[in-house]
């Protein structure tokens, strides 16, 4: 097998499930520190984090990803062992070859394939490998980061391997990612029997209105980069288990991907100046995922457009639609982040998998940019 299809076949075969790493990331470093790469433990609370670094100079890229992994959902759902590769009519099988696997082992391979080419390159090569990306993401890549800046050690550029594109590999690129920003709402009403409703106060009925406020609320228009902030209620709750009892209060939880065009101060005045117009009182708490980042040109994405020329023959579009990313942990930085990575289709499902061809077009792709961005102009 070629050797990035080895090694996706190897990374699923261990059940990562968040935030265990079942020994994928001893793996890898097992495979980088012969070809000079230190590696680094970071781990924390459950957590396991791995550094590895090739190199003392700038500018230093990063390669990043996550070998934790979502729950496999029924297992007689899927037509073959989630944890077992399978290859089928093109393509491998298994909970995580695509998201995100298949891309870290492209990522690795390409990095093995480059040091043994250009042992002497410019700059420094990292990787920054956590098992907490699919889950709260605390003790993962945001906490390495900080201990990197703690110590000096500044990321010039961040390649990840996330599943970016659409319809075919290298159609769309991830220059940015929308901030995430969740709002948890209780709505006080009085509890009382439905027949009485003249005795009670329906928290559903007192905040319907103010609710759809909120959903038809235009909260910016976006700019050339971030579509416009979008509103979504994920989650909504009420009742005691009766039929004939009107609920003392209702339960509401609230998401908004927002872009640089607001910021979350912004965004939790406006929510509060509408739920205010109500006639009703409530409790509102918030959860900050991350701020939207942007990398809207440079060094980074010029390589990585012109490697998927190069290779695919083809213009990846530039986009920060989706969900989040361990990006916003690093984008602040300073950084130039930047995601390039298999097919999204099947990422989080039943039957997850990602083309042979895409394993080794994905292995060219990485090493071309590695060439682009850590070897000397001659």
């Amino acid at each position: 097998m070629h050797p990035t299809l080895d090694l996706a076949s190897e990374l699923i075969r261990r059940p990562s499930l968040t935030p265990e790493d079942a020994g994928c990331q001893a793996l890898i470093a097992d495979r980088l520190e012969p070809l000079g790469f230190r590696c680094e433990w970071f781990s924390r609370e459950g957590v396991t984090n791995l550094w590895a670094r090739r190199g003392t100079a700038g500018p230093l890229l990063c390669l990043a990803g996550h070998t934790d992994v979502v729950p496999t959902g029924p297992r007689e759902a899927w037509d073959f062992d989630p944890f077992e590769p399978t290859i089928r009519e093109g393509q491998l099988y298994g909970r995580g070859a695509a998201d995100m696997k298949g891309g870290l082992a492209a990522l690795v391979t390409a990095a093995e394939a480059f040091v043994r080419d250009h042992p002497d390159h410019t700059g420094s090569l990292a990787f920054l490998i956590t098992s907490d990306e699919e889950g709260p993401a605390i003790h993962g890549t945001a906490w390495v980061v900080q201990q990197l800046e703690a110590r000096g050690e500044k990321i010039d550029y961040c390649l990840l391997g996330e599943p970016t594109s659409e319809a075919r590999l290298g159609d769309c690129i991830k220059n940015g990612r929308r901030g995430s920003l969740t709002g948890f709402l209780k709505v006080l009403g009085k509890q009382g029997h439905v027949a009485y409703p003249h005795l009670a106060k329906n928290p559903f009925h007192a905040c319907a209105a103010t609710l759809a406020d909120l959903v038809e609320e235009v909260w910016d228009e976006g700019n050339a980069f971030f579509p416009p902030t979008s509103f979504q209620i994920a989650n909504l709750h009420m009742g005691t288990g009766a039929d004939n009892v009107i609920p003392g209060s209702l339960s509401a939880q609230f998401n908004l991907r927002f872009s640089t065009e607001l910021n979350e101060e912004k965004i939790q005045a406006r929510v509060a100046e509408i739920l205010d117009r109500g006639d009703f009182e409530y409790e509102l708490r918030w959860h900050l995922s991350g701020q939207p980042f942007l990398t809207a040109e440079g060094a980074l994405i010029e390589a990585a457009k012109a490697a998927v020329e190069e290779i695919l023959g083809q213009t990846p579009k530039l986009s920060t639609g989706g969900g989040t990313s361990d990006g916003r942990f690093i984008a602040p930085t300073g950084a130039q982040v930047l995601e390039l990575g298999p097919r999204n289709a099947t990422i989080h499902q039943v039957n997850e998998c990602i083309g042979l061809e895409e394993l080794e077009q994905l292995f060219q792709i990485y090493r071309r940019i590695l060439e682009k961005l850590l070897l000397s102009p001659t």
